[in-house]
Order: structure tokens, then sequence, then C-alpha cells
């Protein structure tokens, strides 16, 4: 077999990742496996926010009778935005808020403010949500909210420390919603962005206890060396917040979720699996590694490639394989240092090859890492897809990998060797996932 099929089998394989975190048919399975009785509502409202906002609604209101639906609103980013039936769907902006965002926050607290009791609330939570309905606590305003983010996207930070941060500058998030919703039910799908799918890192947990403080988020600001950047206001927040004299968000045994039910459709674990599935229709031998990959996107390809070549040692004596294919998911993080285009997916697909160059990773073999939303960063790339020869284009280009990764910029790397993964947005979010095939030679 050669690269240019190895490369076919990956992008297949990584399709079927995605096709597993189709968001329409989530909301179908679950309403087919766990029926409800939409009945015992006078009315059933629906707010939808998060990457995948368009196909949830989509679904639910296929299965919603018609007679029952009531007031909607929907909002995703810009990319994923396409026409719901009946109901309006707000664009707004990712990863970094804007004020469309701000004014659809609004209108959904609104929407959730005017439900009634015997009403029904259905919220349909998907990744990027966090972003998409910013609504700052008061005397934060949203250009500092969008300045406190994007210090903490820049330093490295994991979503559970992101959200930690946003859960405590918000009205909206850490359990904030819930506290609108009352008197009416409210009743929550959610498609998991996270790895260990925590709801209450979800989207920032909007209708869940939040199992976080003030102090954590403090601890995290300081943690990353940002805390001297932050806006005054933030900072005034918090501390206030750490004090007690600013009451905690709401924790997962207060009374306001008593009527609120939070069920998961969908995960990163399923694309996996799904993955596992094509891959062995091709005739892999597949292994999964079991952690996800988390942490410094660069230094996570460096000690996957070195676990890698370890698990050859025992395959290459296996005269009975011939294809391997090792699967994971992950999130993995980029302190940015440089200047450059890219993001975590394109960053470890550029590491991960100068790596497997450093390290020796001989044979014929293929990496993919892309985000399932199919937007890296700051770029119009999924990820990467790179081979033992994705170096040898960059430098023909005169280009240097290594000054490009130092740069934080491995778009332009991986442009110029070919190696981009574009699939335009996917209308769903379910973290990264990472293939690498490996063929024995005969």
């Amino acid at each position: 077999m050669n690269n240019a099929e190895l490369r076919q089998h990956a992008l297949g394989i990584f399709q079927a990742g995605i096709a597993a975190a189709n968001p329409y048919l989530a909301v179908k399975r679950h309403f087919e496996t766990s029926p409800m009785s939409f009945s015992n509502y006078h009315k059933i409202h629906i707010i939808a926010f998060g990457k995948a906002a368009c196909a949830m609604t989509n679904a639910a209101q296929e299965i919603i009778p018609a007679a029952l639906l009531g007031d909607a609103l929907v909002v995703t980013n810009y990319e994923n935005v396409s026409a719901v039936n009946n109901v309006e769907v707000i664009g707004a902006s990712h990863p970094l808020p804007d004020k469309q965002g701000f004014e659809a926050a609004r209108r959904i607290l609104a929407l959730a403010e005017n439900a009634k009791k015997d009403e029904l609330v259905l919220v349909l939570i998907s990744g990027g949500g966090s972003a998409l309905i910013p609504y700052p606590v008061a005397g934060v305003t949203l250009e500092e909210k969008i300045i406190t983010t994007n210090l903490l996207l820049s330093c490295g930070a994991t979503i559970h420390e992101m959200n930690c941060v946003r859960k405590h500058l918000s009205q909206i998030k850490g359990g904030g919603l819930v506290s609108f919703l009352a008197p009416a039910t409210g009743y929550t799908l959610i498609l998991s962005d996270v790895l260990d799918d925590d709801l209450s890192v979800i989207a920032s947990g909007t209708t869940v206890g939040d199992n976080t403080t003030f102090a954590d988020a403090i601890r995290v600001l300081k943690s990353k060396d940002i805390w001297h950047l932050l806006p005054e206001s933030v900072k005034l927040h918090l501390t206030k917040g750490e004090q007690g004299v600013i009451a905690e968000t709401p924790k997962i045994n207060d009374p306001i979720f008593d009527d609120v039910t939070n069920d998961l459709i969908g995960s990163n674990m399923v694309s996996v699996n799904a993955m596992q599935e094509a891959a062995q229709s091709l005739k892999y031998q597949v292994i999964l590694y079991q952690h996800p990959l988390c942490g410094e996107a660069r230094q996570i390809a460096e000690q996957w490639v070195h676990w890698l070549k370890n698990q050859m040692l025992h395959y290459v004596e296996n005269s009975s394989v011939k294809r391997i294919a090792f699967l994971t998911g992950g999130e993995t993080t980029v302190t940015l240092r440089g200047s450059g285009r890219g993001g975590r997916n394109q960053e470890m697909a550029l590491a991960f090859a100068m790596s497997a160059e450093e390290q020796k990773l001989d044979g014929k073999w293929i990496f993919l890492s892309g985000g399932s939303d199919g937007i890296d960063g700051t770029s119009p790339a999924a990820g990467g897809i790179v081979d033992a020869k994705t170096l040898l284009r960059i430098r023909t280009m005169q280009l240097s990998p290594e000054e490009l990764l130092e740069d934080n910029n491995s778009y332009c790397a991986l442009k110029a060797a070919g190696d981009l993964l574009l699939t335009g947005a996917t209308g769903t979010n379910v973290a990264d996932l990472q293939i690498l095939l490996f063929e024995l030679d005969a």
C-alpha cells in the first residue's frame, strides 16, 4: 500500500468518527431509547446553543408534537449557521465572544424567565457554548470578558481551567441559567466536547451545579501567570467572591436543580469507538490508546511517538500483523510563544512529524490529528495529516519546521507540505481525534 492509500484510509476513519458525533442523529437516538411524555406539559420551549445547535433543534422539532412547540432560540458559531424551521438562528463568535453572542444570551435568559409552570424548557447544549453566549456579571463589561477569554486561550489553560473562570464571571454559566427557569421544568440534552464528560464543564455547565469556587478561579489565573494582566473589574469581582462578599455559583445539591434533568447524548469516546469499527473494516489491527491526549501539544506528540516506538517492537516480531491503527481522542493545549497561525491539532501534527524524525520512527506511517468541529485554532483547517516525508516537503519550500513550530506557525508549515486537514465546519464538536496508521513491510 502506498502513502496515498494510507492517507485515504486515515481520512475515512476520521470521517467515521465525525459521523458518529452527528448531533441530529444523537438527539433522535436519545428520544427513541429514552422516550418521555411530552403530553405532561402545556408548552415546550427550546433553547439551543453550541456548534451543533441547528441540527439538534431540527431533530427535536421533528419529535415534539407541533401543537406543543412554544418559543425557541438557536445560537451557533457563524460557520455553522443553517436554517431551522420557524426558529430564529443567531450567529455569534467563537472562540472569542462578541456582541451578537451577548444579545443572544440576553434573549435566552428572557425566554427562560417567561416560561411558566407546567411548561418544559428543552435546552440543547453542544461544544462552543461558553463563548457563544457571554453574559458577564454586573461590573464586568463584555470587552473585559473578551480580554480575559483571550488571555486564557493564550496561556495553555485546559478546558476545565478556562470554564472554571468563565463560570465565576457569568450570570448564565455555572448553573446560572437554571435560576431563570423556575417555575418551569428544565430538560437538557448535552453533546460533550469534554474528554471526561463532566457535565459541569461542558459549555461551562449552564444547567448543572458547579463544583468549583472563586478561589479555584483565582488559583488558575495566578498559576498561569496572567492575573496581573486581567482587567481590574475582573480581579475585583473574583476577589470579592473569594472573600464571600459575592455569592458562590450554585452547587450540585442546590434545590434549584430539583426540576432539571441533564442527559449526555454524545461524546469523544463514541467517536473513537466508531473509528475503531472503521479501521477494523479496513483490516487494521486496532490499538486504542487508553489515556486521552491532554497537555501541551508538542510535548504530547513527543511522548506519543516514544510510546508508539515501544508498541511497534512487539508487532514487528508478529509476522501475522501487517496493518496497525493506533487510535485515541484528546484535547491538547498550546501556549502561545510566537505570532504564527495554527491550532492545537496542527501544532501536534507538526510536532509529531519532527519527533518521529528525531526518534527515528521507521516504516510507512500516516498521523492525523483533527478537531471534530472542523476548525482548529485561528485557521480554516481542522488539523493536520503528516507522514515521514512531511518535513522534507517543508524544507524543500525553503522553510524551517523548527522555526515555524517555535513561532506557533504550524498552519504555514503544513500548508507548505500540502498536509493540512481541510473539512470545513462539521456542525458538531466532541473534542479532537487522533489516528496513526502503520503498515509493516511484507
